[in-house]
Formats: structure tokens, C-alpha cells, sequence
């Protein structure tokens, strides 16, 4: 079943999720008609591929224009009319920078698989719930609320400076006109009542400027309080989000309405910072005893200034994270010497800022790594389909510098994949006479210089964002905090949605939870970083996240539809594997991996003895060797077992719990069953055709297979001819013999 197919069958608060992340960047519409092609692209590795991004996005548009012309024939007016609207959009928002659909495609796929992965859970995972609360909900739209109403605010004081500089100019005019007046006519009774009204009218304006700076003082301390608790908490709230994403969470989206409120703020502030200084030369041309505007004025400016500075300060940010295009599911893992990528945004969108804004890219101050490539590259609102003032460096990569001490360097050298350091990136604001320093960092990475490195260096990733919310604290490997095990948990579930396509449900976390603490029950555990990563597990030579990254990468490159279809439970220990058999019929099998092989999966089948007696058999652990010479689902129909005198057979009759085996697994054989022939038929080009048969044999005093899938190559015809001319205990012995050995 397509990921699409599983999408539709969710339950309605699931699908509401999904509905949230499906907009103009990429609609629905082409996400439905265009499932099994969209599912069957790599958008993770185009997204940080040009080439390959663009080569996706004439395809996707190729695509487009062929259910154009299907629906055409049927004439089908709303769905023609809407396809030549999304296809004009998606070609004019990313034909400048195609990896942007990439991108988006890719993020909307793995939130799919996220919340299929959270629909398979019991409950929501604790990080997942923290997120997604209503009292954040509640604070986007309260902030939001009070940005729109500081902005009309803003508009009415601009209403009131200009009655105040109409009403200064009125006064003015009646001033000087009594002033040219002859000395006679300036005792008549009008020029007094003139005189009355002028005083009068100086009332008014001093009331008048009184009342527009109150306002402004108002404003000011309004939008000091909502940038400094609500608008702060809810930049927090993103990194934090972010920081979770990195590590497979949910995406962290909400970065547009942080920037239409970051936006919106310095709108208002640059604006009530031109109406002070109004009211200044307002003051300059006309003042008097008592004037409020000299006053307060520089003290009001001050503040404004300070606000700005603090907002703009707030405003850089790293959009997405240094993360290297060869392993786009590992960000903030770095090797030397290879190219990664980083976005920077600046969440305060003014035309004036175009092209003007420089950022320099650094890594931090031990020296003992410089950033070789473009490291300056100018911020421009033209980098995002989405118009947002951004830059984004593709071509950096980390070196290794030479050991003080000369000779040779570092590079190459075993490094500690617990040091963490920071890509920092400075720039200079210089806007209407103010000139701002900004400077903000990435979260922090792992250096490696080997890609043996790279398990470990995630692990360190992931400990890092999963147990704290400080994003530059790069002495934490000092003394590392244990983390929460449900979290822990969550997040491993996180690293099978996001890397191979299923997540983990219950039971499966369960077993991972019994592998950690040695208890079923992981509520409210801790677990150290040591057990996690550093520590051999028990009776073992490897570690719980070596053992578990190895069946990561087993799953990736070996078993992936196997996986992605739920057909394989995985993760059960010996015990509840027999449990779940016992009472099941004979030829029923599961498959889970082993627990001392690592990246190894075996299958056990049960079957009874002539006494009725109930039977397990567990064939050895195939590892990737083995699966690289023949595909497991091949494995699966084609295995046979030489039991005693008995002929061999397949005892693989049903996967766990009552699934016939060819229904399960038959569109993923490589091939049908090759028919078998006699010697006298020739095979392609002279040659026997020949086929790697999978034998396993059991003794008559023992359970387990003697020689557990071997894999022998031995064309069917020969094969049949054995068969023929052999009795089954002549062939055992064979198969008995050293010479039979791999």
C-alpha cells in the first residue's frame, strides 16, 4: 500500500494534520494524483542537489502536463482549470530554485510518516505533546493580535502628528499675521479676540502634543512588553521545534508568521521613530514654557532605538541547519573537507534591506577548524520562493587546521565525536542612520573525518537536542544529563519514520525499552548517556545505539519495502517470539532482528514433531553480505529446509499472524520461480542457466538448522537431477561435507 493510500485511511484528527502542511508550495491536488510517482523520487537527496532538483521538477511538470492532457479526454472543467493554475504557480515560484520544491516535497513526505508513526502510537509522545499544546496555540494568535494592534496604534499617532503639525502651522499663520499689524489696529476688540484664540489654540496643542506622546509612551512600553515575553517565547518555541526537527521530530513550521510579526514591529517602530522626530522639528520651530516634547522626546527615542536594536538582534536566524547533502537525514554532522549547506534568514523583511545586508560565515574560536569556500555571500529577498530576506551558503566545508607545532596536520586524525562547535555568521545593518552588529550561530555539530564516524556523531546529536534547549552550550559533553527514556523512545521511533519510511509502535518500543532498563514499563525512566552510547550491552560487544543503527542501515538499504509495508515486526526478544507462535499454525513465521548479530535479520517458524510436540526454528541472522547476493522477499519464497529422510521443502507457509507468504511478500520478489529444467535445455547464450538456492538442514536431534541459509549456487536442472538420482540422506551428507562449506 502506497504511503499516500495509508495517509487517506487515518483518522480524522490525523488528517487534519495533514491538511495543515499542504498549501500553494505544494497542493494536494498534485499530491493525490501524482502519489506513486512523487513516493518513488528521492526529494531528500535533490534537495540539497541542484542538479538532480532540477531534473525532478521538469519531471514533475511533465507529469502534470500528462494528467492535463488524461483529464482533458474526460473533460473534467474544475480539474483542468485547477491543474493549469498550480502548474503556472509551481513554475513560476521555483523555476529560480528548484531545490526549494525539493525541499518542501521532501518535508511534506516525512511528516506524512511521522504521523502515520504517531497514529501506530497508544498515546503522543511526550516532546511531540509539549509541542503541539494548546497554551503555544493560544500564544501565536495573542501575539499576532497585539502586533496588528500596535500597528494601528502606530497609524492613529501618525494621524495625530500630522493635526498637530496642521494645527502648529494654523497657530504660526494667526501669530505672524498679528505681528505685521499696525500699532493702532493691535488694540482694536478683534485683534484681542485673535489674541484669546491663540491662546486658546496653544491650549489645545499643548494638550495635543501632551496626549501624542502619552500615546507613543504607551506604544513603546506595549511593544517592549510583547517582544520581551510573548514575541521572545515564541522564537524560543521555534528553535526549540527546530532543534526537534534536526533529530526527526516534527516539522517546524510558524516562521513566516514569526516574520510577518518581526516585520510588522519594525514597521512601527521606524515609523514612531520618524513621528518623535516630527514632534522634535515641530518643538525647534515653536515652543514655549512647559513644552512636553523636548522633555521627553530624547529619553521616548532612546527606548524606540534600544527596541530596535533588541529586534533586529532577535530577527537573524539560522533556517536550516548546516547539514551536508550527502547524508541529508544526518544535519549538524560536518565532515572535513566536504561541502555542507546553511540557510540564514533575517525575520525583518524591509526592500531597503535587498542585496544591502553581508554575511560572513565562521566556525568557532578554538582554531582548529577554518571554513574553506564562500563564506560572504549578500542577503536578498530573490534567494526564497517564499520572498523572505534570506541567504543560504552551499559550497562551505570544514578543514582541519595543521598542528601548531608543524609537520602534518590533523586531518584524518581519530576525532572525538562528543566536541561539539558552532558555524557563526556575522552581519552589519546600517538603516536610516542606524548601524546594527547582528550575530547568531548554528546549534552545534560534530566534526568527524571518517564516515565510520557518523553513528556516533548522530548519537551525539541527538542526545544534545533531545535533553536540553540551550542551542550554544558547546561544553555539554562534559558532564551530559541522562535523558527521559519516553522521550528517548520517541525520538528512536522519530529516526525510523524519518530515515526508513515506519515508525515503531508499542510493542516494538517496548522491546527497546526491555533492551535499555531490562523492564517493560518505560514511563517515567531515565537512561544515562553512557547506557545509551557508550556502554557494551550486556553479554555483548556492541553498544545499544551501534546495535540500533546497524538495523537502520539494514532496513535502508536491504529490507525497505519489507519495512515500510509492516511486515516486519523487528523488534521482539526470543521469548515473546515463541509466545506469539506457539498456538499458531505449523509454517506460520515472523521476522525480527538479531539481538547478537548486528545488522542482522533472522525469521522463526514453528511447526510440530510426529508426537505433537510444538517446534521452533530460527535460521542464522542474514546480514547485508548475504542480502546484498540475493533479496531477502527471494530469501523468503525460495528457502528450503532437508529435514531427516524428508524431501526438501519451504516450511514458510504464513507470516505471523495468519498472512499467506506469497500474498505478503509477492510483489517484492525480484523474480518468478525459476521453472526447473533438464541439463539438455541450454540457458541464455550456451550456458546452464543457474540460481542461488537458500538450504538449511536439521538433524534428526536437533531443532535448529544445521547449516542455516547457505546459499548454494546450483542451477534448478542439476538440482532436479540430484533429486531423481539421490536419495534425501545422500544429499544430506553432501551437504554434510567441509567441502559444502562457504
Amino acid at each position: 500500500m502506497s504511503q499516500w493510500n495509508q495517509v487517506q485511511q487515518l483518522e480524522i484528527k490525523f488528517l487534519e494534520q495533514v491538511d495543515q502542511f499542504y498549501d500553494d508550495n505544494f497542493p494536494m491536488e498534485i499530491r493525490h494524483l501524482l502519489a506513486q510517482w512523487i513516493e518513488n523520487q528521492d526529494w531528500e537527496a535533490a534537495s540539497n542537489n541542484e542538479t538532480m532538483a532540477t531534473i525532478l521538477l521538469q519531471n514533475l511538470l511533465i507529469q502534470l502536463d500528462e494528467q492535463l492532457g488524461r483529464v482533458s479526454k474526460e473533460k473534467n472543467l474544475l480539474l483542468i482549470h485547477n491543474l493549469k493554475r498550480i502548474r503556472k504557480v509551481l513554475q513560476g515560484k521555483f523555476h529560480g530554485n528548484p531545490m526549494h520544491v525539493a525541499v518542501v516535497i521532501s518535508n511534506c513526505l516525512r511528516e506524512e510518516r511521522r504521523i502515520l508513526a504517531a497514529a501506530n502510537m497508544p498515546v503522543q509522545g511526550p516532546l511531540e505533546k509539549s509541542l503541539q499544546s494548546s497554551s503555544v496555540s493560544e500564544r501565536q494568535r495573542n501575539v499576532e493580535h497585539k502586533v496588528a494592534a500596535i500597528k494601528n496604534s502606530v497609524q492613529m499617532t501618525e494621524q495625530d502628528t500630522k493635526y498637530l503639525e496642521d494645527l502648529q502651522d494654523e497657530f504660526d499663520y494667526r501669530y505672524k499675521t498679528i505681528q505685521t499689524m499696525d500699532q493702532s489696529d493691535k488694540n482694536s476688540a478683534m485683534v484681542n479676540q485673535e489674541v484669546l484664540t491663540l491662546q486658546e489654540m496653544l491650549n489645545s496643542l499643548d494638550f495635543k502634543r501632551k496626549e501624542a506622546l502619552s500615546k507613543m509612551t504607551q506604544i513603546i512600553h506595549e511593544t517592549d512588553l510583547l517582544m520581551n515575553t510573548m514575541l521572545i517565547e515564541e522564537l524560543q518555541d521555534w528553535k526549540r521545534r527546530q532543534q526537534i526537527a534536526c533529530i526527526g521530530g516534527p516539522l517546524h513550521n510558524g516562521l513566516d508568521q514569526l516574520q510577518n510579526c518581526f516585520t510588522l514591529l519594525a514597521e512601527s517602530l521606524f515609523q514612531l521613530r520618524r513621528q518623535l522626530e516630527k514632534l522634535e522639528e515641530q518643538s525647534t520651530k515653536m515652543t514655549y514654557e512647559g513644552d512636553p516634547i523636548p522633555m521627553q522626546r530624547t529619553h521616548m527615542l532612546e527606548r524606540v532605538t534600544f527596541l530596535i536594536y533588541n529586534l533586529f538582534k532577535n530577527s537573524f536566524v539560522v533556517e536550516r541547519q548546516p547539514c551536508m547533502p550527502t547524508h541529508p537525514q544526518r544535519p549538524l554532522v560536518l565532515k572535513t573537507l566536504i561541502q555542507f549547506t546553511v540557510k540564514l534568514r533575517l525575520l525583518i523583511k524591509l526592500p531597503e534591506l535587498n542585496y544591502q545586508v553581508k554575511v560572513k560565515a565562521s566556525i568557532d574560536n578554538n582554531r582548529r577548524f577554518v571554513l574553506c569556500g564562500t563564506n560572504v555571500k549578500a542577503m536578498s529577498i530573490e534567494e526564497s520562493s517564499n520572498g523572505s530576506l534570506s541567504v543560504e551558503f552551499r559550497h562551505l566545508q570544514p578543514k582541519e587546521m595543521k598542528s601548531s607545532a608543524g609537520g602534518k596536520g590533523n586531518e584524518g586524525c581519530h576525532m572525538v565525536t562528543e566536541e561539539l562547535h558552532s558555524i557563526t555568521f556575522e552581519t552589519q545593518i546600517c538603516l536610516y542612520g542606524l548601524t546594527i552588529d547582528l550575530e547568531t550561530s548554528s546549534l552545534p555539530v560534530v566534526m568527524i573525518s571518517n564516515v565510520s564516524q557518523l553513528p556516533n556523531a548522530w548519537a551525539s546529536i541527538i542526545w544534545y537536542n533531545v535533553s536540553t534547549n540551550d542551542s550554544q552550550n558547546l561544553v555539554f559533553f562534559n558532564n551530559p544529563p541522562p535523558a527521559t527514556l519516553s522521550q528517548l523512545l520517541e525520538v528512536m521511533s522519530w529516526q525510523f519514520s524519518s530515515y526508513v519510511g515506519r515508525g515503531l509502535n508499542s510493542d516494538q518500543l517496548n522491546m527497546l525499552a526491555e533492551k535499555l532498563t531490562v523492564q517493560s514499563s518505560y514511563s517515567d525512566g531515565h537512561l544515562t548517556w553512557a547506557k545509551f552510547c557508550k556502554e557494551h550491552l550486556p553479554g555483548k560487544s556492541f553498544t545499544f545505539w551501534t546495535w540500533l543503527e546497524a538495523i537502520l542501515d539494514l532496513i535502508k538499504k536491504h529490507i525497505l519495502p519489507l519495512w515500510i509495508d509492516g511486515y516486519v515486526m523487528g523488534f521482539v526478544s526470543k521469548e515473546k517470539e515463541r509466545l506469539l507462535l506457539k498456538d499458531k499454525m505449523p509454517g506460520t513465521f515472523l521476522l525480527r532482528f538479531s539481538e547478537s548479530h548486528l545488522g542482522g535479520i533472522t525469521f522463526t517458524w514453528v511447526d510440530h514433531s510426529e508426537s505433537g510436540e510444538v517446534r521452533f526454528h530460527s535460521v542464522e541472522p542474514y546480514n547485508k553480505g548475504r542480502l546484498s547476493a540475493l533479496p531477502f522477499a527471494d530469501i523468503l519464497r525460495d528457502y528450503k529446509v532437508i529435514m531427516a529422510e524428508n524431501i526438501p521443502e519451504n516450511p514458510l507457509k504464513y507470516l505471523y499472524p495468519d498472512i499467506p507468504k506469497d500474498k505478503a511478500f509477492g510483489k517484492h520478489y525480484s523474480s518468478q520461480p525459476c521453472e526447473v529444467s533438464r541439463p539438455t535445455e541450454r540457458g541464455d547464450k550456451g550456458y546452464v542457466p543457474s540460481v542461488f538456492i537458500p538450504i538449511s538442514t536439521i538433524r534428526s536431534d536437533s531443532t535448529e538448522p544445521h547449516s542455516p541459509s547457505d546459499l548454494l549456487p546450483m542451477s534448478p536442472s542439476v538440482y532436479a537431477v540430484l533429486r531423481e538420482n539421490l536419495s534425501p540422506t545422500t544429499i544430506e551428507t553432501a551437504m554434510k561435507s567441509p567441502y559444502s562449506a562457504e
